[in-house]
């Protein structure tokens, strides 16, 4: 289980957009600190339609940095 004052200090000062990887392959993209919320108990994170998905911290295996889009010539 990743901690989740991991994703907590994600989101305090200087955000950078990341990645969270599940144990059964889901990944959610966290482009801005507004598209997620972090309980005592949970994730709750949110797609550019609105939907939002809560996430059991213990299936969390890792969080990376959002890979930018490359600006094309």
């Amino acid at each position: 289980m990743l901690n989740l004052e991991v994703i907590r200090r994600r989101l305090s000062g200087g955000f950078k957009p990341f990645t969270i990887f599940l144990s059964d392959g889901r990944k959610y993209d966290v482009p801005h600190p507004e598209f997620i919320l972090v309980t005592r108990r949970g994730v709750a994170v949110a797609d550019a339609d609105g939907f939002i998905d809560t996430l059991d911290p213990l299936h969390i295996v890792s969080v990376k940095d959002l890979a930018s889009a490359e600006p094309k010539a």
